[in-house]
């Protein structure tokens, strides 16, 4: 399905719309209401999606490379596998996200809620986390190399690396 075709409303009610591998490349669905929509394998690199709720979406192996995810509402969604490889998460809301494999090399989480985040064997090398909120992250098993951790907010529940010192408070 190709919705570039298609003019899209700033803030568009999509909710639980079934947009599976969907055709969304460079897509402005800024603000857009995508609740509990299935967008598992879509393709939605350099889209817009600055403020978009996606709570409760399944974007499972989805590529949202270079994607403008700033302030979005990802709480609870499903982003196992997904490319995020130099997206903009700025302030986004991760929070209990599946983020369990996921591509995030280089992506800008700065000040994003990730409390109860998945990031299990998610590859985190280069990304910008300063200022993120981690508690409760499960952080066991990503790849941590160069990710400025600069200001994070982490607990005791805050699962690491083995062997990996976490940044001061």
């Amino acid at each position: 399905m190709e919705v570039n075709d298609y003019k899209i409303e700033p803030g568009a009610d999509l909710a639980y719309a079934d947009l599976k591998e969907a055709f969304l490349y460079e897509a402005d669905l800024e603000g857009a209401n995508l609740r509990g929509a299935h967008l598992r394998e879509a393709d939605l690199a350099g889209a817009n999606l600055s403020g978009a709720n996606l709570s409760g979406t399944d974007l499972a192996y989805a590529d949202l490379k270079e994607a403008f995810l700033v302030e979005a509402n990802l709480a609870g969604a499903n982003l196992r596998g997904a490319n995020l490889k130099e997206a903009k998460l700025t302030g986004a809301n991760l929070a209990g996200a599946n983020l369990r494999g996921a591509h995030l090399k280089e992506a800008n989480l700065t000040r994003a809620h990730l409390k109860e985040a998945q990031l299990y064997e998610a590859n985190l090398t280069g990304a910008n986390l300063s200022g993120a909120k981690l508690r409760e992250a499960d952080l066991a098993y990503p790849d941590l190399k160069e990710a400025n951790l600069r200001g994070v907010v982490w607990d005791g529940s805050t699962e690491w690396p083995e062997g990996f010192t976490p940044p001061e408070q």
